[in-house]
């Protein structure tokens, strides 16, 4: 499919290559010569051409030689925006002509923006030539349908096959179709094919077309926004989807263990970050927890964390555990990711059947936050940490022995939590400043879901604002049942 490629050179207000095409257009060489008659055209027909009901829908008019198709403009801020993302309120119009006989277009001076002002005028006598002027500043079309459609001879029977070469070319641009006098079904379909409206040659003047070209400009950018709203729909669908897979439901059925989580993704109003997690329990009654970063932000991202994931509780389950799991995750990675430099984190934990113990592995993520009531907060050992999967292939990923106790609450975090910056210097929290806010919280009595919302809460307000990062969060909680 031809796609118009972006120049950024300047182009007069009228530019055809012909010599003869100037004087038919409103160019720059007569601007000054009819601006104020064309302001005082305007003042006496804004009143007819633009009235517009208190609602703030254009209602279809009914004009001979134009369609009455209505015109919605809901949403559509005073300015207005082109269907380029333009203001027409404070951008000059620009329309291009593709007409084959520029001296007999159906061009006047008079055409006028809704503020008055002379709308500019390119012709082009084909379709080449139209692609070299289809710039980012033109916002409207007029297009012959008589005109012929290079390169496709073989479909000569395809009334309106110049309409679809150049809906393809300028897939941004609104579009009128000119048609002969009386050939209604030939313009409506035109319509039906992509463009805005449609209008018969012989019966257009300044000011039907002055009206056609705004309204055009507007029913494209409407229609874009609506589609824009549609796949933005569709893609916080998809998102939807695979954060469920990266926020599974754990399988803790028959342990003691408290289980509570927290998923913020980073930036404003994303959807879905590379961060992952998982708790399950194995047939043993081992209690095993996980919590890994995917390099990046994205549905991509989002992707490969969702296949980490799925992967470490298959094999989880399968028996695997410590350096033969990780091993294994950096195989998967290493298969599924789309560039050799991608990476991911992961911390995993194996809590004992009588839950005071539990095996440690980093593969280049942070150290885990414990807490005990005889003892302040502190982060787990993390000398045996290493490398994050994905790096270095043949690596190996020390399994570190560690005592819980009797009662404990185990944080397993993501470091979006700790490289949130503090006030508007270049200091970040950092594990410390993170674990003595842990330990606060702790002391005012915060525990489960609760201390998991205030930690992100308060980690974004020492920011300033939005974490730039995703930050995921995992507890359990260790509580002895009470004597009979």
């Amino acid at each position: 499919m031809p796609v118009p490629v972006p120049r950024q050179r300047a182009i007069p207000a009228v530019e055809s290559g012909q010599a003869q095409a100037a004087p038919i257009v409103g160019g720059p060489s007569k601007e000054e010569t009819f601006r104020n008659e064309a302001t005082t055209a305007e003042n006496r027909n804004n009143t007819a051409l633009d009235a517009t009901p208190a609602d703030g829908v254009h209602q279809g008019v009914s004009t001979p030689g134009v369609s009455t198709i209505g015109v919605s403009t809901t949403g559509v801020s005073a300015t207005g925006v082109s269907a380029t993302g333009v203001g027409t309120a404070h951008t000059t119009l620009t329309l291009l002509l593709i007409e084959d006989d520029p001296t007999a277009a159906p061009i006047v001076h008079d055409l006028l923006d809704a503020d008055g002002r002379p709308i500019r005028v390119r012709t082009a006598r084909n379709l080449t030539e139209a692609e070299r002027l289809l710039t980012h500043d033109v916002h409207c079309i007029l297009l012959d349908l008589a005109l012929p459609a290079p390169g496709r001879a073989s479909e000569s029977d395809d009334e309106l096959a110049v309409l679809r070469h150049v809906l393809e070319l300028a897939p941004r641009h609104a579009v009128l179709a000119l048609t002969a006098s009386g050939d209604a079904e030939r313009g409506a379909e035109a319509v039906r094919v992509g463009a805005q409206d449609y209008l018969y040659k012989d019966e257009l003047d300044g000011r039907l077309l002055s009206r056609a070209i705004r309204y055009a400009v507007e029913r494209k950018r409407s229609d874009t926004a609506e589609r824009r709203l549609a796949e933005g729909k569709l893609r916080a669908q998809e998102n939807a989807r695979l954060e469920r897979g990266l926020l599974p439901t754990p399988l803790l059925e028959g342990s003691p263990l408290r289980f509570a989580a927290r998923y913020r993704p980073g930036r404003s109003r994303a959807l879905l970050g590379g961060d992952f997690y998982d708790t399950v329990r194995t047939p043993d009654g081992t209690v095993h927890a996980m919590i890994g970063d995917v390099c990046g932000h994205g549905p991509d991202e989002a992707a490969l964390g969702v296949e980490l994931r799925i992967a470490w509780r298959a094999l989880t389950l399968a028996g695997l555990c410590g350096d033969q799991l990780l091993n294994t995750l950096q195989q998967v990675l290493e298969h599924e990711r789309d560039d050799d430099e991608i990476f991911a984190t992961v911390c995993t934990v194996d809590i004992a059947p009588d839950g005071r113990r539990a095996g440690l592995c980093l593969a280049g993520h942070p150290a885990p936050l414990i807490a005990r009531p005889d003892r302040p907060a502190r982060l787990l050992p993390y000398d045996n940490n290493g490398p994050a999967l994905g790096l270095l292939p043949g690596a190996r990923w020390p399994r570190t022995q560690v005592e819980l106790g009797a009662e404990w609450s185990l944080m397993l975090y993501t470091d979006g939590l700790i490289e949130g910056r503090i006030g508007e210097g270049r200091e970040r929290l950092g594990q410390d400043g993170m674990v003595e806010m842990i330990r606060r919280q702790l002391s005012e009595g915060l525990s489960g879901e609760a201390l998991l919302r205030a930690a992100v809460n308060e980690v974004r307000e020492l920011n300033g604002g939005e974490l730039t990062d995703d930050v995921a969060l995992v507890l359990l909680d260790r509580v002895p049942a009470p004597l009979p």
